[in-house]
C-alpha cells in the first residue's frame, strides 16, 4: 500500500470534481463550445490518472520505488497537461496569453505515458502465478 499515492490519487480525484462543475456551470457563458471541450478533456484525463493513483496504490506486487517513480510522473503530468489545457481553454478570459506555455502539453502527455510504460514494464516482469 502506497499511501503517498492513494493520497495524491484521492486530492486529484477531488479536485478534477471540482473543476469540472467549475467548467461546466461557472465558465458555461463566459467560453465558447470548443473552449468548454478542451477543457473537459483536461477534466477527463485528471480524474483517469486520481482512478489510476488510486488503484496503484492499492497494488502490493508493486515495489514501493516503483510506485513513487510511477506516482511521480503521473503528478507532474496532470499539472503539465491538465493545467496546460486549463489555462489554453481559457485563454480568452486572462490578460496572460496560455499558448505561450502550451509546449507543456505534450511534455504532460510524455510523463503519463511513461508512468503507464512502467506499469507495463512491472507486469511483464512479474512471475506467472502457478496456481
Amino acid at each position: 500500500m502506497n499511501k503517498r499515492n492513494l493520497i495524491i490519487g484521492a486530492v486529484l480525484g477531488l479536485l478534477a470534481i471540482i473543476i469540472g462543475a467549475f467548467g461546466s456551470h461557472g465558465l458555461k457563458t463566459l467560453i465558447d463550445t470548443d473552449a468548454q471541450n478542451t477543457f473537459e478533456i483536461g477534466v477527463r484525463y485528471q480524474m483517469y490518472h486520481a482512478l489510476f493513483l488510486l488503484a496503484l496504490g492499492s497494488m502490493k506486487f508493486i515495489n514501493h520505488r516503483t510506485q513513487q517513480i510511477i506516482g511521480s510522473l503521473v503528478l507532474f503530468g496532470i499539472i503539465l497537461f491538465s493545467g496546460s489545457i486549463y489555462g489554453l481553454a481559457t485563454n480568452a478570459l486572462f490578460s496572460f496569453d496560455f499558448k505561450v506555455i502550451g509546449f507543456v502539453t505534450p511534455i504532460g502527455g510524455l510523463f503519463l505515458i511513461f508512468a503507464w510504460l512502467i506499469l507495463l514494464i512491472n507486469f511483464l516482469k512479474m512471475k506467472r502465478d502457478k496456481s
